[in-house]
């Protein structure tokens, strides 16, 4: 015998009464799912292409906003063990901002140091590094360098970055890198097979052997010269020399053999720099070149990072020569 209606209409307000909360349950899953994929897409790490892991390189910064810097809690947590022992190893450690990461990543550098058998380091960070975070992490790393290349722009300062503040003072912090560091396996082999997956946010790679930064990404920038600035903060120079005087003192190396330097950019504080350099009895060596540009009004470009970097080395090769055979000398 056919079914009635009224036989059937309870099953169906059966179905009804099960199926309604399993969509909406199904809704709300897809829902957070969309929010995460697109947060990772567009805020987090895939924001940044994967194309410089290379060899043997690592995420250092993504300009994302929820991935934002890594480099400084991988040097300070030892979460890239090769970067770190070779920043303990090296010869001549290069220390700073992103400035000096830009100015001495290209080819002049590596091939003056190759010709020579002289290993270098270059150890900058983003968000303009201050002796605040430097001097307990070169006391964790405990470098061996003959050599200190130092960028004297606004280095010696008190002032505090975000990115240090956050390991200083912060709690968990370990486990938001380590957190960083783990992204980076599925961001590398994800976009790696699928590119096209991975956004053009502007990407920093850090090579672990020697330091040396690459960009990536960022669009379009807007290149400006490099020019000299005004003296500023002149009441803070003596405060900036007592600084100063405080980190060499704890370097176990002889003073002449920390170079003072400060990469050229728009408005660059050379008048302060060779103010603290003259306050401790030091020299600067900072080539004034004329014509050099930034890419994106701060950081030299690749032509003019390759033209100041020369003339540096010109300056300074002689005492970087010296004080490394010296240091072998006596370690040998």
């Amino acid at each position: 015998m056919p079914a009635t209606a009224e036989a059937i209409e309870p099953d169906r307000l059966a179905w009804h009464r099960k199926a309604v909360p399993a969509l909406f349950a199904l809704l709300i899953v897809v829902s957070f799912g969309g929010t995460f994929i697109y947060k990772l897409r567009f805020d987090g790490i895939f924001a940044c292409p994967a194309g410089g892991y290379g060899s043997n390189a690592y995420l250092s910064d993504c300009t994302a906003r929820t991935y934002g810097d890594y480099d400084h809690g991988a040097f300070w947590f030892g979460l890239e063990p090769q970067a770190r022992r070779a920043a303990a190893e090296a010869d001549v450690l290069i220390i700073g901002s992103s400035r000096l990461q830009f100015a001495f990543s290209g080819k002049a550098t590596s091939n003056w140091f190759a010709a020579l058998d002289i290993h270098p380091y270059l150890l900058g960070f983003s968000a303009s590094e201050t002796v605040v975070f430097f001097e307990p992490l070169l006391a964790k790393i405990r470098p061996s360098a003959k050599v200190y290349v130092v960028n004297v722009d606004r280095f010696f300062d008190d002032r505090v970055s975000p990115p240090a503040d956050q390991i200083l003072r912060g709690h968990d912090i370990l486990a938001r890198y380590e957190e960083k560091r783990t992204w980076q396996l599925l961001h590398r082999s994800l976009c790696g097979a699928l590119p096209a997956v991975c956004g053009t946010a502007l990407a920093i790679y850090r090579t672990r052997e020697t330091g040396v930064w690459q960009r990536m990404g960022g669009g379009r920038l807007e290149s400006k010269r490099v020019s000299d600035g005004k003296p500023s903060n002149v009441e803070r120079w003596d405060r900036y020399a007592r600084l100063a005087e405080r980190f060499l003192a704890r370097l176990p190396i002889d003073r002449s053999c920390v170079i003072f330097t400060i990469v050229p950019t728009v408005e660059t504080k050379r008048a302060e720099a060779m103010a603290i350099a003259e306050k401790l009895g030091h020299d600067l060596l900072a080539p004034k070149i004329e014509g050099l540009s930034t890419f994106d009004g701060s950081h030299l470009d690749e032509a003019s990072a390759e033209r100041w970097s020369t003339a540096f080395f010109q300056e300074a090769g002689p005492r970087i020569r010296s004080c490394v055979a010296a240091g072998r000398a006596s370690t040998g």
